[in-house]
Parts: structure tokens; sequence; C-alpha cells
């Protein structure tokens, strides 16, 4: 796995901000997964998040990255919040996937509230997002675009 870089005033043993550059490949998800399970494996970080929503929503946002984008450089970034954490993959899409609007933080929605018929050819890994995570959204980089979610 790649190593975690701190941001630039963090020491790794406090470090609340990690950088990890992703190949462009179906290899990128469980590279992701694993850095999220090992971050969350220390008890001072881990407290009060489900392991397992937090690698299955990565995963979920790399494989779109990996699946729906060009080729290019993908980068994880994660970051410790006062309450919870967030996750952002920066891709060199310029699409905003379906159902996230651009700009805007996306709050939890029901379930029943999206229409069956809009699963049935894929978004179901955007819903599990934005059904499971505290707000979601998608913004435009100069690179491309940032998908993100918010686990508190």
């Amino acid at each position: 796995m790649t190593s975690p870089r701190c941001a630039p005033d963090g020491t790794p043993e406090r470090c609340s901000l990690w950088r990890i550059p992703l190949p462009h490949s179906p290899a990128a998800v469980p590279l992701a997964r694993a850095m999220i399970r090992d971050l969350l494996a220390e008890p001072a970080r881990a407290e009060g998040f489900d392991c397992d929503t937090a690698e299955l929503l990565t995963a979920e946002v790399v494989t779109n990255a990996v699946e729906h984008t060009p080729g290019g450089p993908i980068e994880l970034i994660v970051e410790l919040l006062a309450r919870g954490f967030q996750v952002e993959v920066h891709d060199p899409g310029r699409e905003v996937p379906a159902g996230f609007t651009r700009l805007i933080p996306i709050q939890s929605v029901a379930p029943d509230a999206v229409p069956l018929e809009s699963l049935a050819e894929g978004g179901r890994g955007l819903l599990l997002i934005r059904t499971l995570s505290a707000s979601s959204g998608c913004r435009l980089t100069g690179s491309g675009k940032a998908v993100w979610f918010i686990l508190s």
C-alpha cells in the first residue's frame, strides 16, 4: 500500500489528513479499502465509526472513478474532522455523477425517495453513498472533479 502523506504541519503519529495516489485501474479499489481499514484500526480514530460502511463507501467512490473516467491520476484524500471524517476521491473526469448536484452537498436520503427505474442500469453505489453518509457531493476541480462523503 502507498504510504499516506500527512498535512504539512502533521507528524505521522498525529496526522489528520492523508493524500494517497491510486492507480487508474481496478487495483485501486482494494488499495483504498485497505487504507481506510488501516486508518480506522487505531482505536482513537475508529471510535463510533462503522469500519465496514467506511470501506464500502470508499470502494464505491473509487470504483466510479476507475470505471467512469478517462485514464489519469486518481487521488484518495481522507481527513479526520472534529466529528467524523471525510473521504474524497479526485479523478480526471469532468462529468458529475448522476444523482449528485455539482457544488451542493447532498444530505442523506431515504432509499424509497429514489425511483427504482433509475437504478436499473447503475447508480446503486451512489444511492448507498447518499443513504449511508451524513452528507456527500461533487465539485469540479482544476484537473477534473472530486466526489466526497462524510461519515460522522
